[in-house]
């Protein structure tokens, strides 16, 4: 897609504050018409849309448009927004009482190769792993993404995190 269009995106995303709850609707109908702009069978229209009825409270919409957007290669188109459309329909697909679902779904991204989403990866997953109840695992993930942040004990808090999921 141009880039006009991913800019005129853009701007959308970034007025969605400006939509309170009751105005969610209008929201996706704005995403709505920037996705008509797309044939009809694109996975990035299939993916806004996701991300639109995600945003607005709807993960139950959202996961089947995320699947559909994936399934039809969002992943070769862009693959940053294919990862995103893991996490986020693994995100839904926990709000929906289907975590092992989204733990299966992002577990292959630990391994994946590195950009600015794998903390975003971790802490999906740790919720999800928390959500079946395997809580130390979550908080292993969670720490181990939090470690390189810290100004000091970057090695203790990898440490620890390790050892949450080996003793």
């Amino acid at each position: 897609m141009n880039h006009d269009w991913e800019d005129r995106v853009s701007a959308a995303w970034a007025s969605f504050d400006d939509y309170p709850e009751a105005r969610a609707a209008d929201f996706r109908a704005l995403i709505d018409a920037l996705v008509a702009e797309l044939p009809g069978d694109s996975p990035l229209g299939l993916f806004e849309r996701a991300c639109a009825w995600d945003s607005t409270g709807h993960s139950d919409r959202a996961a089947p448009l995320y699947r559909e957007a994936l399934a039809r290669g969002l992943s070769d188109v862009s693959g940053y927004k294919g990862r995103r459309a893991k996490i986020q329909l693994s995100s839904s697909l926990r709000n929906i009482g289907r975590a092992q679902e989204g733990v299966e779904l992002l577990t292959p991204e630990l391994t994946a190769p590195s950009d600015e989403l794998d903390d975003a990866v971790r802490a999906t997953l740790a919720l999800c792993l928390s959500s079946l109840g395997r809580d130390r695992e979550g908080l292993s993930l969670v720490l181990g993404a939090l470690a390189p942040h810290l100004p000091r004990y970057q090695r203790s808090m990898a440490h620890y995190a390790r050892a949450l999921v080996t003793d």
